[in-house]
């Protein structure tokens, strides 16, 4: 898949997340429930891929990747067929990215300091296999993840 076409689908994934974080924070849980099934309803037909607003990673989701523990608000892939994965978490830890970087770290993949700072958004990680766009801070980790360009 194009590079331009990743970034736009990656991109709608994580505005719809951030929208839905924002409208289900100040409604009930009936509410709640139907914004969920919508959003997911949508963002599903947009893509093609699998959408949860909570729970759990996505099926496909590689698991070379490590998540640091936490609650999982959005999770998605675009495509549903190894594209990329967006995962949008309320972590457990003091230091959730500091945490982030360690495991990632340790799981063997490697900061590309060219792509990371604070004009990307956040940090670029690679283990030659995938591509991780690390940002967050005390309250919100998103990973996102797509296959490394060959």
């Amino acid at each position: 898949m194009p590079a331009p076409r990743l970034r736009g689908r990656l991109a709608a994934l994580s505005a719809v997340a951030a929208a839905t974080l924002l409208l289900t924070g100040c409604v009930g849980n009936p509410v709640q429930d139907l914004v969920d099934r919508t959003v997911e309803e949508t963002v599903e037909g947009a893509t093609g891929g699998d959408v949860e607003l909570g729970g759990d990673l996505p099926a496909d989701f590689p698991t070379s990747v490590p998540v640091i523990d936490g609650t999982i608000e959005v999770a998605g892939g675009a495509g549903g067929n190894g594209d990329g994965w967006m995962v949008v978490l309320t972590p457990d830890g003091a230091d959730p990215v500091g945490d982030a970087t360690s495991a990632l770290t340790a799981a063997g993949f490697t900061e590309d300091a060219s792509l990371s700072g604070d004009a990307a958004g956040g940090s670029v990680y690679t283990d030659g296999q995938y591509v991780v766009v690390l940002a967050g801070d005390a309250t919100t980790v998103t990973y996102t993840v797509f296959p490394a360009p060959q």
